[in-house]
């Protein structure tokens, strides 16, 4: 069991931003009775680790909660699924106005600077983002 402060130090987070996520709801403490202190399991160490790696992807903390709980839910793994496949298409939806309203700038580039673009991006996205272009035409 941690303490805020170690669990923050561990999880390269501030003791801020683990009261915010147990405050809603992200995170779980339990309360000593002698000191008063919430302490925190190894568990809440992994969920930190998984939030952030969620918010790499621009994940709401609301999106993020919901994966948490469906991650954590006793429900079969065909309802799993289901749930799962509408939350990648809600975040689809996302990247397809996202890239619409991209396409045009990028487009307007120069094959210099686009390579620059695309250099900076793994070839796995760069090649989701040219089908979703041309779907989207």
């Amino acid at each position: 069991m941690y303490r805020i402060g170690e669990l923050a130090k561990l999880a390269n987070v501030s003791k801020r931003t683990i009261d915010y996520y147990t405050q809603i709801g992200l995170l779980h403490a339990e309360k000593t009775s002698q000191s008063n202190y919430r302490l925190y399991s190894e568990q809440a160490l992994a969920d930190i680790h998984f939030i952030e790696e969620c918010k790499v992807f621009n994940m709401s903390l609301q999106d993020i909660k919901e994966r948490m709980e469906l991650k954590k839910s006793k429900t079969n793994e065909e309802d799993k699924l289901i749930k799962q496949a509408e939350i990648l298409a809600t975040h689809m939806k996302q990247l397809e106005h996202e890239i619409k309203e991209l396409k045009p700038i990028f487009d307007k580039m120069n094959g210099e600077k686009q390579e620059l673009i695309a250099s900076r991006i793994s070839p796995q996205s760069m090649a989701l983002m040219q089908s979703l272009m041309v779907l989207l035409h």
